[in-house]
């Protein structure tokens, strides 16, 4: 007779042990998810330290009065009470950041647009034009774009010399209030290839089958502009605008370095980040600039959330329309 050494537990004390219903994918997503958080903690640190922690101190900050010298003292509300009803200059500089918003902005994307739509060819030479296009937004907001267009624009500059040709005389840009602030808009349309270069990308995901139908119908070049391009490039067009929206408002070299440093003749460059500057760092106004930075915060937030929210009104994607 043979007599085993550990029988199988019978079926009435035999207990079933757990088992893991989760999806396989799931619970390997799981089983990794420490050595996740380690490879993502340099980034949570950097995140907590350089940006959120920063936030909340200049949240507090923005309802204390603080010169970097003394301790913050807690002022409430009177930071942006001051901010609306006394500040001269702020409201001077809301004016001149939203008149540089209003026209920088439609000009760029107008400008980027027309050069896509030329560049949207098979010629032998689009890849140099495309480069020579695209290279001034390389510099981005640099002192040294700044500095060499206020020096085209200076009284006996470039600008003003071909103008004087063709019998336009005009005065220096960056000395006369009138013209400062489009001196500044120029030189951001001037860098126009960064929009340039995704409108471009959209044109060419456009089936040529639609142009060749609505030709076959006789539809002319403004029609097909209307009717195919502008609805099928909507997103793209949605796409920079935000971007495009976004960075206008944030625009501080250029109003800084071809205004002098100080907002141009008669506040005329004052835009908002620029006074922001001069209220927190030259002016030691520290808690009224935090102010200022939350509000700024509040407006694109309000802006962007107003653009998402028109996007549905003439935005088409796929097949709506």
């Amino acid at each position: 007779m043979t007599v085993l050494k550990n029988p199988p537990p019978s079926p009435a004390t035999a207990v079933e042990a757990p088992r893991d219903r989760r999806p396989r994918g799931a619970r390997r997503r799981a089983d990794h998810q420490p050595q996740a958080y380690v490879f993502l903690a340099p980034w949570i640190l950097g995140a907590i330290a350089l940006t959120v922690g920063p936030m909340v101190v200049s949240l507090y900050l923005s309802f204390t009065e603080y010169d970097l010298f003394t301790p913050p003292r807690w002022v409430g509300l009177d930071n942006f009470v001051h901010m609306f009803t006394q500040d001269d200059r702020y409201l001077r500089s809301v004016q001149v950041t939203l008149v540089y918003v209003l026209v920088a902005v439609p000009m760029k994307m107008i400008v980027s647009l027309l050069i896509a739509m030329v560049l949207n060819t098979r010629a032998a030479a689009n890849g140099f034009y495309r480069a020579a296009f695209y290279a001034p937004s390389l510099l981005g907001a640099s002192v040294a774009a700044a500095l060499v267009w206020r020096a085209m624009f200076t009284e006996g500059g470039t600008v003003n010399e071909v103008l004087a040709g063709l019998g336009w005389d005009t005065p220096s840009w960056v000395d006369d209030p009138g013209y400062t602030i489009w001196a500044i808009i120029l030189l951001s349309v001037w860098q126009f290839g960064a929009p340039m270069v995704i409108f471009l990308a959209g044109l060419k995901q456009i089936p040529r089958e639609l142009y060749e139908a609505a030709e076959v119908d006789g539809a002319g070049p403004a029609r097909r502009f209307w009717h195919i391009t502008l609805p099928m490039l909507s997103p793209v067009i949605f796409f920079n605008l935000v971007l495009e929206a976004i960075h206008a408002f944030q625009v501080f070299t250029p109003a800084f370095v071809i205004g002098g440093g100080r907002g141009g003749p008669a506040d005329s460059a004052l835009v908002y980040t620029l006074y922001l500057y001069q209220a927190g760092f030259e002016d030691f106004e520290m808690g009224y600039a935090s102010a200022m930075a939350w509000v700024l915060l509040v407006v694109i937030a309000i802006v962007t959330a107003v653009i998402f929210r028109s996007a549905k009104l003439w935005v088409f994607y796929g097949d709506k329309s």
